[in-house]
């Protein structure tokens, strides 16, 4: 996504929709809410940040971070997404120049869809106060401790079966520390994707390949076009890919009464909280993923990160070969997979899953933010457990903050909700595991009756 660059030269101003379809002339042009809410197509797009109009119907095709996720926000205010995923937003300038097309008119407002003005000024309040305050510097020292300790884990691994053979409870204690290892290796790869351990993005990205591909067996590129939607548009229908549940599942509490009116039952949605753990945390991580991701490696010809994943399954084949021989490798890899499959789906639906799910409305970054976000209280484990993603909303709100910081920053965030009366939503561990059974549960109710009275 660009950032809110300067005015370029222009030569003759240009009013309403005449613009070329390059989006390059055009920079005097002064527009409307209106006129820009209609530019929201996939092949005609526009998006304004800081007052500026821009457009960036070709350009989306190149943009870094994929094309759905600027897409998204075609026809919209982007200043607030635009200021959290970018690290170093003068960088980012020079790549909007030639895409200004004009600004807002001085009688629009700053803000689309009637969002509250004081509310947003008051978030940009605090993000100035945490950039002022060093909360977006990461410590090297954390990150390479963590990095350490996976490594331990992989080592440890190896050697109980060098020293003790590989009897079934040897086997299964390696097979516990590989998926520990496993699911911290996936918990630090999403710091290096959001750009918040080093100071280069540079150094970001390759790390970033280097833990996803090398030590995990995915592909970087998948990632980021895939949870940056996430993180654009949380919890929006056709927008985030986490909660399409390809007719599998129905979420939230419009969909289920969308499908049961429709009369659509691909699923017995009523049993839905109980066959999810058949078919959800076993085998999202070992079946669904590892196919999507060659899947996709292969169709956008992402060579480099298939190096990485192969150098994966490379080495784990080395290590594991002399022990287990061919399939009995395979079938450790699917069983460690089966086993961080559990971990990953109860840690990032416990914060998710329970909360709105709904089509797009529009909101305010927080506003948006904490509707599809909560927090699970701290503690040491929970911290190590979920990655520091028990602090789903600072994490949300300020996707490149390293996460050593969440926790200062919480008490300010905590503080802003309150002042305009926003619910600011934090659970025990035990209680957002139940929750999401719950929210599944009443989902498939919701279903039913649509279905059969309606």
């Amino acid at each position: 996504m660009g950032g809110g660059g300067q005015q370029t030269e222009s030569s003759e101003p240009v009013k309403g929709d005449g613009v070329g379809p390059d989006g390059g002339r055009g920079g005097s042009a002064v527009y409307t809410w209106e006129e820009v809410q209609r530019h929201c197509h996939r092949s005609d797009q526009w998006l304004v940040i800081d007052r500026k109009v821009y457009n960036i119907t070709q350009w989306a095709k190149r943009h870094p971070g994929g094309i759905r996720v600027i897409s998204h926000f075609a026809g919209e205010d982007a200043t607030e997404a635009f200021v959290a995923f970018h690290p170093d937003p003068n960088f980012v300038r020079k790549f909007l120049k030639p895409l200004l097309i004009g600004e807002l008119a001085p009688t629009e407002p700053s803000q689309d869809h009637g969002k509250n003005a004081a509310l947003v000024q008051d978030f940009q309040a605090l993000r100035d106060r945490v950039e002022k305050e060093g909360l977006l510097r990461a410590r090297p020292l954390f990150f390479s401790l963590y990095l350490g300790h996976i490594l331990l884990l992989e080592a440890l691994a190896l050697g109980l079966l060098w020293v003790w053979g590989t009897s079934w409870s040897i086997t299964l204690l390696c097979s516990l520390m590989l998926a520990t290892s496993q699911a911290q290796a996936g918990w630090l790869q999403h710091d290096y994707g959001h750009l918040s351990v080093c100071k280069k993005s540079s150094w970001n990205h390759v790390l970033h390949k280097f833990v996803i591909g090398h030590l995990k067996g995915a592909s970087a590129n998948w990632w980021n076009h895939r949870h940056f939607q996430h993180h654009a548009k949380p919890s929006v229908f056709s927008k985030d890919p986490d909660v399409n549940s390809l007719h599998v599942f129905v979420l939230g509490d419009k969909q289920p009464v969308e499908y049961g009116i429709k009369k659509l039952k691909y699923m017995p949605y009523h049993h839905q909280h109980q066959y999810f753990f058949l078919i959800g945390p076993p085998l999202l991580i070992p079946v669904y993923f590892t196919i999507q991701i060659f899947q996709t490696m292969f169709s956008h010809r992402n060579w480099v990160d298939l190096a990485w994943s192969i150098s994966y399954y490379l080495r784990f084949c080395c290590c594991y070969y002399p022990f287990f021989g061919f399939f009995g490798s395979v079938a450790l890899i699917c069983f460690v997979r089966f086993l961080e499959s559990h971990w990953f789906v109860w840690v990032t639906q416990m914060n998710h899953l329970p909360m709105d799910i709904d089509h797009e409305r529009h909101q305010d970054w927080l506003t948006m933010q904490l509707s599809a976000t909560c927090n699970i209280e701290q503690s040491t484990f929970n911290d190590w457990f979920s990655g520091h993603l028990n602090f789903q909303i600072e994490h949300h709100l300020f996707p490149t903050m390293p996460r050593h910081n969440y926790h200062l920053v919480a008490p300010l965030v905590r503080a802003l909700c309150e002042k305009h009366g926003l619910s600011y939503q934090v659970k025990t561990l035990q209680k957002a595991i139940i929750d999401v059974v719950r929210s599944l549960k009443k989902s498939g109710d919701l279903w039913l009756d649509a279905y059969l009275h309606k």
